[in-house]
């Protein structure tokens, strides 16, 4: 018998310290301290919170953008690096479940940088580094690809874990192929987003995602997107009012618990900072899964199979490493 936990969960919705990634980390941790204290063994923080997300590739062209680029890189995470430490630190201190989004400087390459999700389970130990597959839009200015090396579901101690960045819960193929490891507690990392076509509406589509992926899969979706803070206008706008107008948008970021029915656990919280916590009971996949287990009886693997490159993409290999 699998061992299906019940636990609360906390989902954060926050801006980080824009592009300052210590102060961004100790706001982290104090919120993963007070996310503990309110009973939580699982804190999902937003996409690329430390040190924040590259706004200038939606609001200026590339060659305006690209000293904000370096800002970015000089303020990118090293993995592993003392920033990483100081979050692995926090959940072991609080005995907690930890997953949040980092801008990730890749080595050895000068310029390469990675949307990233790390994974820290409740003894402090990092159990991934997911670099999102595909950068979504505007993003391909500032971020490199991925690969399938860590697209991953992690035994923990809340259970099945995976995790996806923003667009990812979009891709069918990247959501079954968690489902298909025996995910029950899908993490689901979202930036605030007013920069996105007029009738594009953020929160609504955040929703929509997740409630597909919980009714497909029978499992529970924490949900995590960050805000815009007045600072950030600031930095990011400064004088010009067609950017602040941009920033200001309402209905931008939605963060929340969803259930395996596709429902809301309890109500989410819209473009305002702030934790939502929920009772997740993982004993309430069951039921539902008699009536459509994709990953087993209500599938016909004898018609359709999914190939899944899982190799780390490497840039250099040497031929004694293949022998």
């Amino acid at each position: 018998m699998p061992h299906l936990p019940r636990f609360t969960a906390a989902a954060v919705q926050a801006s980080p310290v824009y592009l300052d990634p210590a102060a961004t980390v100790d706001k982290a941790v104090a919120l993963v301290q007070e996310a503990a204290r309110r009973g939580a063994e699982l804190v999902v923080f937003p996409e690329v919170f430390v040190p924040g997300y590259p706004y200038w590739n939606w609001t200026m062209n590339p060659v305006q953008g690209s000293p904000w680029f370096e800002r970015l890189y000089r303020a990118a995470v090293d993995v592993p690096g003392p920033h990483v430490d100081a979050l692995c630190a926090a959940a072991r201190q609080a005995g907690v479940v930890l997953v949040i989004g980092i801008c990730e400087r890749g080595r050895p390459a000068l310029g390469t940088l990675y949307n990233t999700l790390l994974i820290i389970g409740s003894d402090g130990e990092l159990l991934s580094a997911h670099r999102k597959l595909v950068p979504t839009w505007a993003e391909k200015l500032t971020w490199a690809q991925g690969d399938g090396s860590t697209l991953k579901v992690h035994p923990t101690s809340v259970g099945p874990l995976g995790a996806l960045a923003c667009g990812e819960n979009t891709n069918p193929l990247a959501r079954f192929t968690l489902l298909a490891q025996g995910e029950l507690v899908h993490a689901a990392c979202y930036i605030a987003l007013p920069v996105g076509p007029e009738d594009y509406d953020m929160a609504d589509s955040i929703a929509l995602r997740t409630a597909a992926h919980c009714f497909e899969g029978k499992v529970f979706s924490v949900v995590s997107c960050s805000t815009i803070s007045p600072e950030m206008v600031e930095q990011l706008a400064g004088d010009d009012p067609r950017v602040r107008k941009q920033l200001a948008r309402p209905h931008s970021a939605l963060s929340g618990i969803f259930g395996p029915d596709g429902r809301a656990v309890t109500d989410p919280l819209v473009d305002e900072e702030g934790i939502v916590y929920a009772e997740i009971d993982l004993g309430r996949c069951v039921q539902p899964k008699q009536m459509h287990d994709i990953v087993g009886h209500y599938n016909r693997f004898d018609v359709f199979r999914l190939h899944v490159d899982d190799r780390p993409l490497r840039p250099l290999v040497f031929p004694e490493e293949q022998a």
